[in-house]
Order: structure tokens, then sequence, then C-alpha cells
């Protein structure tokens, strides 16, 4: 197993996890220096390229925006998103994390559970890639959004998931919008560190987009709090820039060349 893979695992229960998403290198190499995982997130589709939701996004888009996090990468683990059809089955799956490991060198690749995928991960964790895992509200597989397991059906149902997961051999697993009791029940029984992003603070660690984050996408849901308005702040600095220009402040003497 990778030493950085190793390390994550050794975390659980010592502290919390600190993840973010990133789509170029100058995000990367900032949170590089802040999160124990950068994922590039096949959130990129609606975050950054305007998409209506993530299954448009293509496998080449997410490769060529990871080989870019990792030039800003050294020190968190780089997990890598599989798009929606990348890994339907075995035989497709394992043609295509060969060509984002070999692509990318990153140090994982992330797939969404169906409820049926269990062996995918088996086979892959098998031949040497590291799997994090991805229950609850998975965008892939599901057509509207709301949180998951708060009934108790659904409940028992994300726990026998997670446990089976954690027995394909996944590293870690993401639970998005899992009831606050339930992510609990889900990080306390199992054994890989559990990555919340809108499951509650008992997660073993915490994921959100970074666009989100800063203020820039505009998406605003209950679970992500926006600790600058990086938009208002841009706001102002092209509009500076705009009234500059206009009034011939710039460019300058010292911005030309004589």
């Amino acid at each position: 197993m990778r030493n950085k893979i190793k390390r994550i695992i050794s975390l659980k229960s010592k502290r919390k996890l600190v993840c973010l998403t990133a789509y170029s290198k100058p995000i990367a190499k900032i949170l590089d220096n802040h999160c124990d995982m950068i994922l590039v997130g096949d959130s990129m589709a609606t975050a950054f390229y305007g998409m209506e939701n993530t299954k448009s996004i293509s496998l080449k888009t997410i490769i060529n925006h990871s080989i870019a996090v990792k030039k800003g990468t050294s020190k968190s683990t780089l997990v890598v998103d599989m798009p929606i059809n990348t890994y339907k089955n075995f035989k497709i799956a394992k043609k295509n994390v060969i060509e984002v490991f070999k692509q990318t060198k990153c140090d994982a690749v992330k797939l969404e559970s169906n409820g049926k995928n269990f062996d995918i991960i088996r086979k892959l964790v098998k031949l040497g890639f590291p799997v994090m895992g991805h229950i609850g509200y998975t965008p892939q597989n599901k057509k509207k959004f709301e949180p998951q397991g708060i009934k108790k059906d659904e409940e028992k149902k994300l726990i026998k998931e997670s446990l089976e997961i954690e027995k394909a051999g996944a590293f870690s697993l993401v639970l998005e919008c899992i009831a606050e009791k339930t992510s609990k029940k889900i990080t306390n029984i199992t054994s890989v560190p559990t990555i919340g992003i809108g499951s509650s603070k008992f997660c073993d660690g915490q994921i959100l987009v970074t666009d989100d984050l800063i203020g820039l996408s505009g998406f605003k849901p209950k679970f992500v709090k926006k600790y600058i308005n990086l938009k208002k702040i841009l706001e102002k600095t092209f509009t500076k820039f705009k009234t500059d220009v206009l009034k011939q402040k710039f460019p300058a003497k010292k911005n030309s060349y004589n």
C-alpha cells in the first residue's frame, strides 16, 4: 500500500481530515499546504463548466484537469473522480483507471456506489489501485437531491453498503448528505476514514467544493459554509481595472517598456 494512503488510514480517530476540490495548478498549490486530500471532482462540470449536472463531464476533461492539479500537489493525497459510465463494469473500469493513473500520477480514484459495484472496487484494489468509495447522495446515480439515511430502512441500507465497500478494500469513504445519526454510526462501525459533505461533524474528515466555500459558484446548499465572498472581491477588482483603463490610468509608465 502506498505511503500517502497508509497515512490517511492511520489518521482515523486521531484527528480530523481536511479535504477540498481543485481543478487547476494555482488552487492546488494553495490547498496543498492545508489539505490531507485534494479531490479533482466531477463537480467541475457544474462549478467550473456551468453544466446542468455532473453527468456530462468526460474522462478526458477530468484527466486534463488532474494533470494540472498534480503539478501543484506534493504533500496532499491526490484523488481523481471517475465520471459516470467510466466504471460500469470491471473491463471498462480497469481500462479507464489504468489510464487515469498513467496520465495523472494520482494517488487514488473515487467511485460512486450504486449499491452493486463492490466487486469492481475489490478487483481494482487487488490490482494495486487505491479506491475511495462514495455513498449517500451520489449525483451520478440519483435523479434529484435529497438527504439520505433519515429513515430506519435507509440507515440500515447505508450501513450495509459502507461495510461492503470497506470489505472490498476501499481506503476511505465519502458520506454525502447523510443524516447525522446515520453518518455517526457508519463512522463508528467502519475502520476506514469517513469524509463528510453535508453529513455532520462526526465524520473522520470533511470535504467541500472549493468554489462553494469561497463564494464563486453561486451554489448555496445548507451544508456549505461560505468563508469568503470572493465574487464580491473580484467585482471590486475588475471595476477598478475597468475604471483605470477608461481613464487611461492603466497602463502607467511603470507598466510600459521605454
